[in-house]
Protein backbone atom coordinates (compact mmCIF):
# COMPACT_ATOMS: atom_id res chain seq x y z
CA UNK A 1 0.00 0.00 0.00
CA UNK A 2 1.21 3.50 -0.82
CA UNK A 3 0.89 5.21 2.56
CA UNK A 4 0.90 8.74 1.13
CA UNK A 5 -1.96 7.95 -1.26
CA UNK A 6 -3.89 6.14 1.46
CA UNK A 7 -3.48 9.10 3.83
CA UNK A 8 -4.69 11.61 1.25
CA UNK A 9 -7.65 9.43 0.29
CA UNK A 10 -8.60 8.96 3.95
CA UNK A 11 -8.43 12.72 4.50
CA UNK A 12 -10.58 13.34 1.42
CA UNK A 13 -13.21 10.63 2.00
CA UNK A 14 -13.06 9.63 5.66
CA UNK A 15 -13.08 11.16 9.11
CA UNK A 16 -9.52 12.15 9.98
CA UNK A 17 -8.19 14.52 12.64
CA UNK A 18 -4.85 16.27 12.14
CA UNK A 19 -2.69 17.39 15.04
CA UNK A 20 -1.70 16.43 18.55
CA UNK A 21 -4.59 18.07 20.43
CA UNK A 22 -7.24 16.43 18.26
CA UNK A 23 -5.39 13.13 18.64
CA UNK A 24 -5.53 13.33 22.43
CA UNK A 25 -9.26 14.12 22.34
CA UNK A 26 -10.06 11.25 19.95
CA UNK A 27 -8.01 8.77 21.98
CA UNK A 28 -9.60 9.92 25.25
CA UNK A 29 -13.10 9.46 23.81
CA UNK A 30 -12.13 6.08 22.28
CA UNK A 31 -12.97 7.28 18.75
CA UNK A 32 -9.52 6.68 17.25
CA UNK A 33 -9.26 3.54 15.15
CA UNK A 34 -5.65 4.26 14.17
CA UNK A 35 -3.13 6.90 15.19
CA UNK A 36 -0.16 7.71 12.96
CA UNK A 37 2.68 9.47 14.78
CA UNK A 38 5.63 11.34 13.28
CA UNK A 39 9.07 10.24 14.47
CA UNK A 40 9.51 13.55 16.29
CA UNK A 41 6.03 13.67 17.80
CA UNK A 42 6.06 15.27 21.28
CA UNK A 43 6.69 12.64 23.95
CA UNK A 44 3.57 13.66 25.88
CA UNK A 45 1.34 12.84 22.94
CA UNK A 46 3.12 9.54 22.34
CA UNK A 47 2.74 8.58 26.03
CA UNK A 48 -0.96 9.50 26.07
CA UNK A 49 -1.66 7.40 22.98
CA UNK A 50 0.33 4.39 24.21
CA UNK A 51 -1.23 4.52 27.69
CA UNK A 52 -4.67 4.44 26.08
CA UNK A 53 -3.60 1.31 24.18
CA UNK A 54 -4.68 2.80 20.87
CA UNK A 55 -3.59 1.25 17.57
CA UNK A 56 -0.44 3.22 16.72
CA UNK A 57 1.59 3.30 13.54
CA UNK A 58 5.01 4.98 13.70
CA UNK A 59 5.48 7.03 10.51
CA UNK A 60 8.96 6.79 9.04
CA UNK A 61 9.60 10.54 8.91
CA UNK A 62 9.34 13.81 10.79
CA UNK A 63 6.27 15.95 11.36
CA UNK A 64 7.21 17.94 8.22
CA UNK A 65 7.31 14.70 6.22
CA UNK A 66 3.95 13.60 7.64
CA UNK A 67 2.42 16.97 6.79
CA UNK A 68 3.66 16.65 3.21
CA UNK A 69 2.33 13.08 3.02
CA UNK A 70 -1.08 14.43 4.01
CA UNK A 71 -0.86 17.08 1.29
CA UNK A 72 -0.53 19.92 3.79
CA UNK A 73 2.05 22.73 3.73
CA UNK A 74 2.63 22.52 7.49
CA UNK A 75 4.07 19.96 9.92
CA UNK A 76 1.71 17.41 11.48
CA UNK A 77 2.80 15.38 14.52
CA UNK A 78 -0.21 13.08 14.69
CA UNK A 79 -2.91 11.88 12.32
CA UNK A 80 -5.94 10.22 13.88
CA UNK A 81 -8.08 7.98 11.70
CA UNK A 82 -11.63 7.79 12.99
CA UNK A 83 -13.12 6.46 9.75
CA UNK A 84 -10.97 5.44 6.78
CA UNK A 85 -13.46 6.36 4.06
CA UNK A 86 -12.59 4.86 0.67
CA UNK A 87 -8.93 4.36 1.57
CA UNK A 88 -7.09 1.26 2.74
CA UNK A 89 -5.43 3.13 5.62
CA UNK A 90 -6.98 0.92 8.29
CA UNK A 91 -5.11 -2.07 6.83
CA UNK A 92 -1.90 -0.64 8.31
CA UNK A 93 -0.59 -2.89 11.04
CA UNK A 94 0.16 -1.04 14.29
CA UNK A 95 3.91 -1.06 14.91
CA UNK A 96 4.19 0.52 18.37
Amino acid sequence: MDLNKALRKAIATGDVDLGANQCREAVASDEARLVILASNCPSGVRETVLEAEANVYQFDGTNSDLGAACGKPFPISAVTIIEGGNSEILRLKPNL
